[in-house]
């Protein structure tokens, strides 16, 4: 049953935040780079405020695969880096928390181009 409740709950709070991205696209002049800048935002406040832990040990990848899991990841790993190194950590955490995540978009982004082929946008 403790699956079943991981798998509502990560569902639940994945859909409500891609729901509410949606109203913000079509209810709102925003562009979607806006958006996805308030929701890394939210993502960084969540990390910074060490709330984003909490809330992931509860609805896990409801949260984490959303873009707002990119940002917490970011805090959680300056937060880790200042810790460790001091003022340097700034600079090196997000990087470092989010090398893999990172690389494998690059990597995926450019086996796609690669095989699919391009065109003009319609308009």
């Amino acid at each position: 049953m403790n699956i079943f409740l991981s798998f509502l709950y990560a569902f639940l709070v994945g859909g409500a935040i891609c729901m509410i991205g949606q109203i913000l696209i079509l209810k709102t002049k925003l562009t979607a780079a806006r958006i996805l800048v308030i929701f890394v935002s939210i993502g960084v406040f969540l990390g910074g405020v060490r709330a984003f832990q909490p809330i992931q040990s509860v609805v896990g990848a409801g949260i984490t695969v959303p873009i707002i899991g990119f940002g917490g990841t970011l805090a959680t790993g300056v937060i880790r880096a200042v810790e460790e190194y001091g003022f340097l950590g700034i600079l090196i955490g997000g990087l470092t928390a989010t090398a893999a995540g990172v690389a494998t978009a690059i990597t995926f982004g450019f086996l796609v181009a690669m095989v699919a082929k391009s065109r003009s946008k319609k308009s």
